[in-house]
């Protein structure tokens, strides 16, 4: 087989999925991933439909993610008083099995730390596409050549950037932020809105999550105590329990922010490189990002394995195959869901959860997007013959 030596950079969901595929396939994988071990917790991540279940059943983990999922349970959407307004059904938030982030990169990576390198604390600084393999240096590392690189790396991936060029060519910011804070918080499963601003809790083992608008900040994705900062403003005046949880912010043992932004990108692949999951296809929030990641990874691999390595021949038919799949991506982002930006869009958005019509509407479109792919076979990865 040609191209063997595969490196990935990612290891959070993307990255690990694929990884356990190619190394079924006989490629030697390496993973790069910048943080120091894996990031725990997280918010929780689901998926839905016959694709997604089947996908899970032929990596052989359905039933562990069974094992460890959340159970997508409905959320109450109330008032400033604590008065409930409205239900987020779970079959809404949830799908059909739910778990947390930081529980499912876990799992992939017991599946395959055994027959893969892992390097953590390191991250990629250039790429060198030549005709005989791309050539790899690191912030920390000794420089290394590999076949073929692939960026599962996230929305804000390093190695688009260094292969297909700028964040900013690629990446479309969508006028809100999100936030995840774990401030141990003792509460029912609620959502509270005001113009512009969300904040829902899930228990004291769920982080505080948060959505509000705002023009583009300019910060250090890195600078957590920025990231305080930040939310505490855009929060601030803020009524129901908001004041309680702006307090405990400095004391959060965890915390993420980022803006909510949706990737954009002519072509999938550029030479030796290729990109996966959020890095090719991310939306923010968008309910349909793990189940690309998970599919992308299968057919990623698969078509690698049908093309006996040819790196230009499978690259082609991934992006063929899994581009009108990953349009659901294009779709609007959450942010404007989440956080209306007047009370008469609250109240409309709230009384979508009353219907049952149209609640049945938007949970049949959302089965018709994720199973809206020819999954194929690939016998090289699963050793059967038969096409779902």
């Amino acid at each position: 087989m040609k191209n063997t030596t595969v490196l990935i950079s990612g290891a959070s969901i993307a990255g690990p999925a694929l990884a356990y595929w190619l190394s079924r396939s006989g490629h030697a994988v390496t993973v790069v991933e910048r943080a120091p071990a894996l990031r725990p917790g997280g918010q929780a991540v689901d998926f839905k439909g016959e694709t997604h279940r089947v996908v899970l059943e032929r990596m052989g983990i359905l039933p562990e993610v069974r094992r460890r999922q959340t159970g997508g349970t409905d959320q109450t959407i109330v008032d400033a008083d604590g008065r409930p307004l409205a239900v987020l059904p779970g079959a809404f938030t949830g799908g059909d099995v739910e778990i947390l982030r930081g529980d499912l990169a876990a799992l992939l990576y017991e599946r395959t730390e055994a027959d893969c390198e892992y390097v953590f604390g390191d991250s990629i600084t250039s790429l060198t596409d030549t005709a005989g393999g791309v050539r790899v240096t690191f912030e920390r590392g000794a420089p290394r050549t590999f076949d073929l690189v692939v960026g599962a790396d996230g929305i804000h991936s390093n190695v688009r950037r260094l292969a297909f060029g700028p964040e900013s060519d690629h990446v479309r910011f969508l006028g809100h932020y999100y936030a995840l804070a774990d401030l141990g918080v003792d509460s029912g499963n609620v959502m509270y809105n005001e113009p512009g601003r969300m904040v829902a809790l899930g228990g004291p083992k769920s982080p505080a999550f948060f959505v509000f608008a705002s023009e583009r900040l300019d910060y250090d994705r890195y600078d957590v105590e920025r990231h305080r900062r930040i939310l505490a403003d855009a929060y601030r005046g803020m009524g129901w329990r908001v004041p309680e949880l702006v307090a405990r912010l400095p004391e959060a043992r965890d915390l993420y922010l980022d803006s909510i932004s949706q990737v954009r990108i002519d072509h999938y692949a550029r030479g030796r490189v290729v990109l996966l999951g959020d890095a090719a296809y991310g939306n923010t929030l968008g309910g349909f990002g793990t189940g690309l990641a998970v599919v992308g990874a299968y057919v990623l691999a698969g078509e690698l394995a049908a093309a006996g390595g040819d790196h230009r021949t499978a690259f082609r038919a991934y992006e063929e195959a899994f581009r009108g799949y990953a349009k659901v991506a294009r779709q609007g982002g959450a942010g404007s869901f989440l956080a209306p930006a007047t009370r008469r869009g609250i109240r409309m958005r709230n009384r979508l959860f009353k219907s049952r019509f149209l609640l049945w509407s938007m949970l049949r479109m959302t089965d018709m997007f994720a199973t809206d792919i020819e999954l194929k076979d690939y016998p090289a990865l699963t050793g059967t013959s038969t096409a779902t």
